[in-house]
């Protein structure tokens, strides 16, 4: 399910370490000569990660992590809460195809957490709501739930001290079994409470940043060789 490149990969890494901040600029030819290979494939990373909401385009300055205040961190949440709630409300009892499918991910997630892969593991974590949305079938669901999936990760980035990840991890299979029994009710409020407690761990005083061309060189760097050749 994950398809990030290894230059995205190392990108989300970086974000997630606190190495790379939401707002920091990344420019193809510096990516490029950073990790050894083309601006072709630079570039093609920068769009990978564009199509997932971690980065954006501005006109005449080029490629930028997206940067969410802390309102926008809380909207984020807000938002999830309506709009899964109600996902959930209306989605019937799941087809055993979409039930394996979710166990699955939520199998995914907990071997990624065992071996200690926080790019992976956040971006599985976040890429789960998105998974329940497609196999729940509504396009204009998925499409909102890739770009406050990504909002998610960026916020915790900014916003939240440590990600307990099998706590998230718990809830999501707590979640996907509700749902195989049928009970939507319960699904429901497994996702309110989940959804809360990663709202409640937001801190704005953490979003203090540095920012400058040797801070990123030095933060992508380091692990991008090895990055890209054990890919």
């Amino acid at each position: 399910m994950l398809t990030l490149s290894p230059i995205a990969r190392q990108v989300v890494q970086s974000i997630l370490e606190r190495k790379v901040r939401p707002g920091d600029r990344l420019g193809e030819q510096a990516l490029a000569d950073l990790f050894g290979v083309s601006r072709t494939l630079a570039r093609e990373a920068l769009m990978q990660l564009q199509a997932r909401g971690f980065v954006e385009v501005r006109p005449r300055l080029g490629w930028f992590v997206v940067e969410p205040s802390f309102e926008d961190a809380q909207q984020t949440y807000q938002a999830r809460r309506v709009i899964e709630s109600g996902m959930l409300h209306e989605a019937g009892k799941p087809l055993q195809a979409a039930l394996e499918r979710l166990r699955a991910h939520v199998a995914e997630e907990r071997r990624a957490i065992a071996d200690a892969d926080a790019a992976t593991r956040s971006v599985l974590l976040a890429d789960f709501h998105v998974c329940l949305a497609e196999c729940l079938g509504n396009r204009f669901l998925i499409s909102s739930m890739v770009d406050l999936s990504a909002r998610t990760v960026l916020a915790a980035a900014l916003y939240q001290s440590a990600s307990e990840a099998q706590d998230s991890n718990d809830d999501h299979a707590a979640i996907v079994a509700a749902l195989a029994a049928g009970d939507n009710e319960a699904a429901q409020r497994l996702m309110r409470a989940h959804i809360d407690a990663l709202e409640a761990r937001l801190d704005a005083r953490l979003s203090g940043r540095a920012s400058g061309r040797d801070r990123l060189r030095d933060a992508l760097a380091p692990s991008s060789a090895r990055s890209v050749q054990s890919a």
